[in-house]
């Protein structure tokens, strides 16, 4: 109660006292208070009582009713959460964005989530059925907002909660459904081998333009994916421990000319070679049992050649991957050409990987769950591919370490493949200087 009421209060007491002596004696005298009965109190001929209640009463009401001071609070601080609640989100995605010039709409866009605003909507429509049967709380655009800017700008769980003002362990339950479905659900659309004869010729005509090479589909090559810590309870951590010092897992991909990667593994473990990690992918099965056949056939020097992947000398030579003859260049002349085209076809897949892990960065300290992290992967492969089809602008790119790693050995149970590739290889070379030569 107000403090200026309990002083007018006491004054009124005081002076109801002053006019009406009886009352002040029945209040100090429990003996007279004890033998007074309703009726004297009733009978009482002094006017005190009913005025100094008629004056509590109003001033009670006025207390009652009057709004208490307080001073104007300060304006939200732009560095506040509130910025990223569904409210302010659902501010800008509808009543702002489409106010802007598409250039800075689209560059806001881009700096917060990692793609323009109509990828951003792509993305969001075709999850948004998925997300739906989930139960969640949250919008769906809201929900893939909050995973892309944590994919995009590398955040952890924690960071991510605070800025969005929810509990780390949603963050990381809404993370991991979001990109368990861009790494099954969308991965078939948006990750194909290049096996239509349109998208086939068009790749092999851009990578012979690129390399003067006849009939590549596409450039492999292998990353280690840096993770920010290890479960406490493994059995064997060591065997994530690469080459290069730090622990990682690795992710193998082939690209076209367009650096968009028509095949993604995640497989091995940091300390495993490139080849290990190769023979253990669907993709080396598919092509070892013939599963994966293209029609195309071109004919150099007599010998018919089918469509091949090119890779460096990490992978063994075989009749559908062709590696250098030396990584050195210590070959003759028609072997040092044909190591010299291969190798700038090789160069398009390592700027996707450095485009790849310049867009999406938390691939550069994968911060989340040992077990979560190859769907991360694979949904930021999913991503890139989307990017590229949409001719996103492309990132600064992330620099790889130097190559390390010794030449692949073959397998027994790979000789056939070898010596066909091995006999190719020279015919391809032989040819290619020839043309060469001759201009």
């Amino acid at each position: 109660m107000d403090q200026s009421f309990l002083i007018m209060l006491s004054n009124l007491l005081h002076l109801q006292n002053q006019l009406d002596p009886t009352t002040s004696i029945l209040s100090d005298s429990s003996t007279s208070t004890t033998s007074a009965t309703p009726s004297s109190l009733l009978t009482s001929t002094s006017a005190a009582p009913l005025l100094f209640f008629t004056i509590a009463s109003v001033l009670s009401y006025i207390s009652t009713t009057r709004k208490p001071r307080s001073s104007p609070s300060p304006p939200p601080s732009p560095s506040t959460t509130s910025q990223y609640s569904v409210a302010a989100f659902r501010a800008l995605s509808t009543e702002r964005i489409w106010a802007m010039e598409a250039p800075l709409r689209d560059a806001q866009w881009r700096s917060m989530y990692g793609l323009s605003y109509p990828v951003f909507t792509t993305v969001v429509d075709k999850l948004k059925p998925y997300i739906a049967q989930s139960n969640l709380s949250l919008p769906s655009d809201y929900a893939v907002a909050m995973v892309l800017s944590r994919l995009s700008l590398g955040l952890s769980a924690k960071t991510v909660a605070k800025r969005y003002s929810l509990e780390p362990y949603l963050v990381s339950k809404i993370t991991n459904m979001v990109t368990r479905l861009l790494s099954t659900k969308l991965y078939p659309e948006f990750i194909k081998i290049p096996a239509g004869r349109r998208r086939l010729q068009e790749t092999t005509a851009s990578f012979a333009e690129i390399t003067s090479l006849p009939n590549i589909c596409g450039a492999i090559d292998n990353t280690h994916i840096r993770l920010h810590s290890l479960p406490s309870n493994l059995p064997n951590p060591n065997i994530y421990t690469n080459s290069h010092g730090f622990r990682s897992i690795q992710l193998q991909v082939v690209a076209d000319h367009k650096k968009i990667f028509w095949d993604v593994c995640v497989k091995a473990p940091g300390a495993f070679d490139d080849a290990t990690h190769f023979r253990d992918s669907l993709l080396y099965n598919r092509l070892i049992s013939g599963d994966i056949v293209w029609e195309k056939v071109v004919n150099v020097k007599g010998h018919p050649v089918r469509p091949y992947i090119v890779g460096d000398w990490c992978y063994p030579l075989l009749s559908f991957l062709l590696t250098p003859f030396s990584w050195n260049r210590t070959g003759n002349p028609a072997q040092n050409t044909f190591d010299e085209g291969l190798m700038k076809g090789r160069k398009v897949v390592e700027e996707a990987i450095g485009l790849l892990k310049g867009r999406w960065r938390i691939l550069q300290d994968m911060n989340v769950g040992l077990n979560h992290a190859p769907q991360t992967i694979v949904a930021c492969c999913v991503l890139h591919n989307l990017c590229q089809i949409a001719r996103e602008p492309e990132p600064e790119v992330w620099k790889e370490p130097e190559e390390s790693g010794s030449v692949a050995r073959v397998l027994e149970s790979e000789n056939y493949y070898y010596n066909f590739g091995e006999s190719l290889r020279q015919v391809l070379a032989d040819d290619l200087y020839q043309r060469l030569s001759s201009r």
